[in-house]
């Protein structure tokens, strides 16, 4: 786990008092990562391109991948769009960045350390407007069907009007006194917004005025302590069909009906990183560093790969046959689908992957990652 202990700290510009528990910019495994070994490639993985945007600092950027284009930032303030590798305009927000970027075709959206909220025009980089959370903004905006969805530090969840910045809503919750302090975002669906929260909690929001449409659990607390009873849903949960699947750290995974909210099967599994799904599996990197294949209708065990122990591993992402993951040497593993075995593998710029791997548009078998040294690598298998 790429985890590690901070001090007690006060976030949130609302006054709500918390616990750093998990510092998610730590760099080094706590344990020692497995030696990557020789493997027998039945893939061919190639580097399609690559650039650079500047290092991540303390901070969690993921690339935004909508078409062709991939808009990308770093903690200068920089922020870039790349279209097939060619950087098109480079704009500084004006301001130290956060988190990632949240785009579509019209808009590109950053968050600050102060909660400000920027929007760009997605063709030109022209500054459109500003708004503003309640605290720190740590994760990718969302952008979709003229909304802007932005999770702050404090767990509220902001809906802006994507053409002006206007707060059309703002939904917020009880959280624990203790919880992880992470970049994760929120997943847009029809209608939705679906968001995991502090104590294990799943909640699918009304795009059109915030209200709660179910709330659901991934994981219950459990243990003796504060720290042992820590159970956040820290991952991007992800919309396949009708179902919503999500992992909750020292919790569980669980897919859960995304009409009603109905728990579907849960499994004892603990993730940070996250998960993906096809049309057999649910696929999650757990905390330490071993790859599971589940069955999608019962969550029982397809098959695993621990031969990544320790080495940090990124969410799994499916590309066809292939499951891609990446690791704190900025190494990208492809897995084959149907047994976990290696098929193929390659190096980026030896920077860690904490983002989430993102799936490159219109490119069979592509995904896209940045390092915390600031490279923006996109990637095929096939």
């Amino acid at each position: 786990m790429r985890a590690a202990l901070l001090v007690v700290a006060l976030l949130g510009a609302a006054g709500c008092s918390t616990v750093d528990k998990i510092n998610p910019f730590a760099t080094a495994p706590k344990n020692k990562p497995a030696e990557l070994t020789a493997i027998q490639t039945t893939a061919e993985a190639r580097m399609l391109w690559s650039n650079s945007v500047g290092d991540a600092g303390q901070f969690v950027f993921t690339p935004a991948v909508v078409g062709e284009r991939v808009y990308a930032a770093g903690s200068n303030g920089n922020l870039y769009r790349f279209d097939n590798g060619k950087q098109m305009w480079k704009v500084s927000a004006g301001k130290d960045i956060s988190g990632g970027v949240g785009a579509d075709a019209k808009v590109v959206v950053v968050g600050t350390q102060k909660g400000e909220v920027l929007a760009f025009d997605a063709d030109s980089g022209k500054p459109l407007w500003q708004a503003r959370a309640s605290s720190e903004v740590l994760a990718a905006p969302a952008v979709a069907d003229g909304l802007v969805v932005v999770r702050s530090g404090d767990s509220r969840i902001y809906g802006f009007e994507a053409a002006s910045g206007a707060r059309r809503w703002v939904y917020q919750r009880s959280t624990p006194a203790l919880s992880l302090r992470s970049n994760v975002g929120v997943t847009l669906v029809d209608r939705a917004v679906i968001a995991g929260f502090p104590g294990g909690k799943l909640v699918a929001i009304a795009i059109n005025n915030g209200a709660a449409l179910w709330e659901s659990t991934v994981a219950l607390p459990k243990g003796a302590t504060e720290l042992e009873r820590v159970a956040d849903v820290a991952s991007s949960a992800v919309v396949a069909g009708r179902e919503v699947c999500a992992a909750a750290y020292q919790g569980r995974v669980a897919c859960f009906d995304l009409v009603s909210g109905n728990a579907l099967w849960s499994r004892e599994l603990s993730s940070r990183a996250g998960i993906d799904v096809d049309a057999r599996h649910v696929y999650v990197s757990d905390d330490k560093g071993v790859v599971h294949a589940l069955d999608r209708t019962s969550g029982g065990s397809v098959w695993k790969q621990d031969k990544l122990a320790n080495r940090g591993l990124s969410r799994p992402l499916v590309l066809g046959k292939l499951v891609a993951v990446a690791d704190f040497e900025g190494m990208v593993h492809f897995l084959r689908a149907d047994d976990g075995a290696f098929a193929a593998r390659q190096k980026t710029d030896g920077g860690e992957v904490m983002a989430e791997p993102q799936r490159a548009s219109g490119a069979s078998g592509a995904v896209v990652v940045q390092t915390r040294k600031g490279g923006i690598h996109a990637l095929g298998a096939n």
